[in-house]
């Protein structure tokens, strides 16, 4: 009898607080919002940098060895489209057209709003359980030439979950964000990270 008043109490209290948990909990697919929430973010910076970048300037590089401020907006954006097609699993729908090349601020801002385009559309569609599926295999290398030996072959890594090209995605984009701060700063601009919030 004991047993059954003891069941009986620790459902009384128990179930109200399994409720409150859940109730508590964040809604489905914490993840994948969360890298949502981050990408728009960082879009946002990226796209506001290269507004407010005078079009004389994106040639401007701090030291010969490194990209312009034109050719790091550039590299970012052929690299969402090197990212997001991966996730998707499809062919890179940029190749060809390789957008750190451009040199016009115009052409440079609409490589970048199609990238970010074509990324949020992936990044829309993810839930946490399509972050934890393994990504497509690479394409295989072709065949070697009749009457040549094959080259040698590493074994492929093992399959990673889309979530480490979402996640590589954003670290490189905050990453030359960081970099494109500097350019800003030298040439007297406020980054838009760093604008009073309204």
């Amino acid at each position: 009898m004991k047993r059954v008043v003891l069941l009986v109490v620790f459902v009384a209290f128990a179930v109200p607080a399994v409720a409150q948990a859940q109730s508590a909990a964040p809604a489905g697919d914490p993840v994948s919002a969360g890298l949502r929430g981050s990408f728009d973010t960082i879009c946002r910076y990226l796209t506001g940098s290269a507004e407010k970048m005078p079009e004389a300037n994106y040639a401007f590089k701090p030291t010969p060895e490194v990209m312009s401020f034109g050719e790091l907006l550039g590299h970012v954006a052929n690299t969402h489209f090197s990212y997001c097609s991966r996730v998707k699993g499809e062919k890179n729908p940029n190749d060809g057209n390789d957008i750190q090349k451009k040199t016009s601020k115009a052409e440079i801002q609409k490589g970048l709003a199609d990238s970010i385009a074509y990324c949020s559309a992936v990044h829309k569609e993810m839930t946490d359980a399509k972050a934890l599926e393994p990504l497509p295999p690479p394409a295989t290398p072709p065949a070697a030439p009749a009457g040549q030996a094959p080259a040698a072959q590493t074994p492929p890594p093992p399959p990673q979950p889309k979530l480490a090209r979402l996640m590589g995605n954003l670290t490189h984009d905050w990453e030359h964000y960081g970099n494109i701060v500097t350019y800003l700063r030298i040439k007297g601009l406020v980054p838009p990270s760093s604008e009073p919030r309204r």
